[in-house]
């Protein structure tokens, strides 16, 4: 059985670990960052996480399911119910690929790209403010930074 003094370490051992624990750490950054963005983005109909897709979407001008799985790091099971929202609300399309009907393009439509331009300028303002606060590099740099590890 555990006595107090070994749950009393065991306490300050696990503060310790999570204190300079990578994947803890950053999970709770991301999650205050995106709350941040969220509040601020509020009122443009679109979620962060739709914006980030329309933006990608946007950015190619028209990507496969698959493609656009890869760039963002997201498992297609995940990317296409994402993408079922946007198409369900009229802002994406997905229609098979001409001469090969397994794979699906993705594109805009013109109200995706009508509310993508419209939440650009809170975009941009609330990381303006979001620089105030952090180094604006610190986010493109960590991503950078851990792009290697899923190669093991």
């Amino acid at each position: 059985m555990t006595n107090a003094r070994q749950l009393s370490a065991l306490a300050g051992a696990a503060r310790a670990a999570l204190e300079v624990c990578s994947g803890w750490n950053s999970r709770l950054a991301a999650r205050r960052i995106a709350r941040f963005l969220e509040r601020r983005m509020n009122g443009y109909g679109l979620t962060l996480a739709q914006f980030a897709l329309l933006a990608e979407i946007a950015a190619v001008g028209e990507e496969t399911v698959g493609g656009l799985s890869q760039r963002m790091d997201l498992d297609q099971s995940t990317l296409s119910r994402n993408l079922r929202a946007l198409e369900a609300e009229g802002l994406a399309t997905i229609a098979g690929v001409e001469g090969d009907l397994r794979r699906r393009a993705v594109r805009l439509t013109a109200e995706g790209a009508d509310r993508l331009a419209t939440a650009l300028p809170a975009w941009r303002r609330a990381h303006d403010e979001l620089a105030v606060r952090l180094d604006p590099d610190l986010a493109p740099r960590l991503a950078r930074a851990t792009a290697t590890l899923d190669e093991e």
